[in-house]
């Protein structure tokens, strides 16, 4: 079962949850920023509320897995259409689309998204792009052009400058330091 904790930013954060965890007889076969998996298939109500209760203490918040769930539907949304379409419409409207696709008004969505995430929607869409961008670099299959009109640019600066915003590098420097490794992230991981 995985649980879904807001707030947790660092190896410290790590430890004090892993702790709670075991102190609530839990049993986590993995802990990363924001979500643990246990190996528990069902934890009843009272230690869920015992456990919500010692997080919230120590600054973190459990949260609700609506929630969780309504955040990856719009997370895969995203990744869908920026990873695995042919191109990207240079006007296309992101809330309207995310709107649409989750039936739900964009700015509850917007908000809860901020409010777990720590990002805008539209940040962690631009987070996609560049990584997107990254890969099509990396393999070197297309120019910069080609690249900025299938992710929807309206010009390779417009590109480059959110690039460079994102890495702190050009995406001419990116693909001079390919070779060098360790450049791109996990999908799941910007």
């Amino acid at each position: 079962m995985d649980l879904h904790i807001k707030n947790m930013v660092c190896a410290r954060c790590i430890s004090a949850v892993k702790d709670e965890l075991v102190k609530h007889n839990l049993h986590p076969v993995s802990i990363d920023l924001g979500i643990v998996s246990v190996t528990e298939p069902e934890i009843s109500d009272e230690v869920r509320k015992a456990l919500s209760t010692r997080l919230q203490e120590l600054g973190f918040e459990l949260l609700d897995n609506s929630k969780a769930k309504v955040i990856d539907r719009i997370k895969s949304f995203i990744i869908d259409k920026i990873h695995h379409q042919q191109r990207l419409d240079l006007k296309v409207n992101w809330s309207d689309l995310i709107s649409d696709k989750l039936h739900q008004d964009y700015n509850s969505l917007s908000s809860l998204f901020s409010s777990v995430e720590g990002i805008t929607i539209e940040h962690y869409i631009i987070s996609q792009k560049v990584e997107r961008a990254k890969e099509l670099i990396f393999y070197d299959e297309k120019n910069l052009s080609e690249i900025a009109f299938l992710l929807g640019y309206s010009s390779v600066q417009h590109l480059s400058t959110q690039f460079k915003k994102v890495t702190g590098q050009t995406p001419t420097q990116f693909k001079k330091l390919r070779y060098e490794g360790g450049a791109r992230k996990p999908l799941d991981r910007v």
